[in-house]
């Protein structure tokens, strides 16, 4: 966009250039502007005169008008468009005026601007002049590209692993964009250069405007649809850059549509590197620049021609390896005895054949001994463990241990009787009846328990006295009474200790040491 002039310290504060028709270029003092007495002709500083007389005269200053921004340019003083479905007007806001906006205006913003309408003569250019910016709010294709951004990522047709890789070697190639397009002669060019033997197929559409879209998806229907019958492998769709209206077909769903829906590889080079269009992120592969697209399709004929010659070198210098390692060997095989003397590798074979015979025999005279050397050994196992044979064994180790039991029993039964006896004699010395024949008594209370203290006898208590012959009864009188009384009979020596039987002494007990004659013998009572 042109850069007006710097405002001088002469000029108006609003920034209009003052007005002198009398001092236009080619224009007399006397006769700015022809009238009725002269030609009808004017020269281009006269009509460039006039269009900005009409202006400044039928359009007032301080108009105000809603739109929204785009192609926005910071270089000190602001340079952006204001566009909406219909028009776009090219606009300056001055550095003075830029100072108090507060902000800086983002493309694809609605915002109100207060200002003038100017015609920069040595451009030609008219443009309004802003001195107040205002923002309102996104602008209506801003929000309709991120309503259908969101919208398309949900769906998934950004995903990368929905998109197709490119054939290494496409066998034709379709470019959709218009015929007046500078992107159509960048890809013809770099395809030429790269491989001038790549077919390509040119479909023509428009890239702007109403009409555009429709005839980009109903292109891209076609091709999907003859692909097969035109050996189309990959579809490249291009143009040059613009604004976002400019590439707005490339942003419409039909469009994101049909690409998804091609059968075969679409590639997009739409605008300049930083304009990203929808159409761009639903294709298969996106290209910052159409060159940079055809580049990617096109496969690198030097590149490929070098790649040959080259496979073709080291094929040959293998080829010739394996030629002459196989020369070798055959020579070799050919210096062998084998093939030199055959006669001879035959004597060496019949010769290892006698040998191997010789040794097969002896092995098999070795094999037949040891068995039968084991056939040997277990006929004498078996032998041994025939059943007659292992019932008299087990006869007389049974008959054995029974003798053993019958001579541990007895021992054990004499042990015992004789432990017994002793045991018996023991208990019969220090009974109660051998106690009362060294001279001891028991006196017995009426009831026939043993009277163990003097105390327990009261006057008048019939007791009775136990020695070791015989007893007799006696009655308790106190000290100097006359105890003459009559007593009542004892119970017999029997019923009060009876004493065991003798038994026989056994053939031979052990001699025991006797006690001693101690009447006070623990055992006694």
């Amino acid at each position: 966009m042109p850069r007006p002039p710097r405002r001088r310290a002469s000029q108006p504060p609003s920034g209009r250039l003052p007005f002198d028709p009398t001092k236009a270029a080619g224009a007399a003092p006397s006769s700015p502007i022809p009238s009725a007495a002269h030609p009808p002709h004017l020269t281009v500083s006269q009509l460039a005169t006039l269009i900005d007389h009409a202006l400044r005269e039928k359009l007032a200053t301080g108009l105000k008008v809603v739109g929204e921004l785009s192609r926005f340019t910071e270089r000190t003083h602001w340079y952006f468009d204001l566009k909406d479905a219909g028009a776009v007007i090219p606009c300056v806001m001055w550095q003075s005026a830029a100072r108090k906006v507060g902000f800086t205006p983002q493309p694809g913003q609605q915002v109100l601007l207060t200002g003038r309408v100017e015609y920069y003569q040595p451009f030609g250019k008219t443009q309004f002049i802003a001195d107040k910016l205002e923002p309102i709010g996104a602008g209506a294709l801003d929000l309709a590209y991120r309503k259908l951004l969101e919208e398309l990522k949900t769906l998934g047709w950004f995903d990368a692993e929905r998109k197709r890789p490119l054939p290494m070697f496409p066998r034709k190639v379709a470019i959709i964009t218009s015929r007046t397009a500078a992107a159509l002669q960048d890809v013809l060019d770099t395809v030429a250069r790269r491989c001038p033997a790549l077919p390509l197929t040119f479909v023509d559409v428009r890239v702007q405007g109403e009409q555009a879209a429709p005839q980009i998806a109903a292109a891209l229907g076609a091709l999907a649809r003859q692909h097969a019958a035109l050996g189309i492998d990959v579809i490249l769709l291009t143009r040059g850059g613009g604004s976002l209206e400019d590439l707005w077909a490339f942003n419409e769903r039909i469009v994101a549509e049909a690409i998804v829906n091609s059968p075969i590889p679409v590639v997009a080079a739409i605008g300049h590197e930083t304009d990203t269009t929808i159409a761009e992120l639903v294709a298969d592969l996106r290209c910052a620049t159409p060159t940079q697209a055809a580049m990617r399709i096109a496969p690198d004929a030097a590149a490929l021609r070098r790649q040959l010659h080259s496979t073709g070198a080291r094929l040959g210098a293998s080829l010739t390896r394996h030629v002459r390692h196989d020369a070798e060997r055959l020579r070799s095989a050919a210096r062998h005895s084998f093939f030199s003397d055959p006669f001879h590798f035959v004597d060496e074979k019949t010769e290892d054949l006698h040998t191997r015979t010789r040794d097969l025999a002896h092995a098999m005279r070795d094999r037949i001994a040891a068995a039968t050397r084991a056939l040997d050994d277990a006929a004498r196992t078996l032998n041994r463990h025939r059943p007659e044979a292992v019932y008299a064994r087990r006869e007389a180790a049974l008959t054995h241990a029974g003798m053993r039991l019958r001579s541990a029993l007895t021992t054990h039964l004499a042990r015992r009787t004789a432990t017994l006896n002793s045991t018996a004699r023991s208990l019969d010395l220090v009974g109660p009846h051998n106690v009362l024949k060294r001279g001891y008594s028991v006196t017995l209370a009426a009831d026939g328990t043993i009277l163990r203290s003097a105390a327990s006898a009261r006057p008048g208590d019939q007791i009775r006295t136990r020695l070791a012959d015989g007893s007799f009864g006696s009655v308790v009188t106190p000290e100097g009474a006359d105890a003459n009384a009559a007593l009542p009979p004892m119970p017999p020596l029997s019923a009060m200790s009876p004493r065991p039987a003798a038994r026989a002494a056994p053939p031979s007990v052990p001699k025991r040491r006797k006690p001693a004659d101690n009447p006070d013998q623990p055992g006694l009572f």
